[in-house]
């Protein structure tokens, strides 16, 4: 997990100092081939029809969930996540995770699949990408907002869209 952390700090770093040279979009979409793993299936938020029908897990912590989140989801956390909070899911349902950009929610969905989830997909980009592409999310009490937990103020340079919150 520290390798996938150094490599997404030196990415970064990277993006942060050729941020005048290229739009962020170049930065982003090299950040995240770099994150992913390439056998790990992707859903991108165009996708209505399987997002509709999918359970969503914010893989977030509690604190950036309470922020904001995608409507539908269902929070399970990170470092406080168990297989005991996704029992009642049955193993054959469709699953979306996400979090900030991704690198989280794949973690997630890996020990998903290895417990025998069948069909689990990574949300692309994750929330950040999600509000800019101008799609909502919402309150714990189901209030649309602008307000998205950005982590910390160096992943925030991702967030194009939307109000940032430390």
């Amino acid at each position: 997990m520290r390798k996938v952390f150094r490599r997404l700090f030196l990415l970064l770093v990277l993006a942060i100092l050729a941020g005048p040279v290229f739009s962020q979009s170049l930065p982003f979409k090299t950040l995240l081939k770099t994150t992913y793993d390439k056998d790990f299936p992707l859903v991108y938020p165009d996708q209505k029809d399987l997002l509709d029908e999918a359970v969503i897990l914010d893989t977030r912590e509690w604190e950036e969930y309470s922020v904001s989140h995608l409507k539908p989801a269902r929070w399970v956390g990170y470092e406080t996540f168990s297989m005991e909070s996704v029992a009642d899911i049955p193993r054959e349902e469709s699953i979306v995770v996400y979090c900030s950009i991704g690198a989280r929610s794949q973690e997630i969905g890996k020990r998903l699949k290895a417990a025998g989830y069948q069909n689990v997909y990574n949300l692309y980009g994750g929330i950040f990408h999600w509000v800019n592409e101008e799609n909502p999310v919402f309150t714990p009490d189901s209030i649309q907002t602008e307000q998205v937990h950005t982590y910390n103020k160096m992943w925030g340079i991702w967030l194009e869209k939307g109000k940032k919150v430390y």
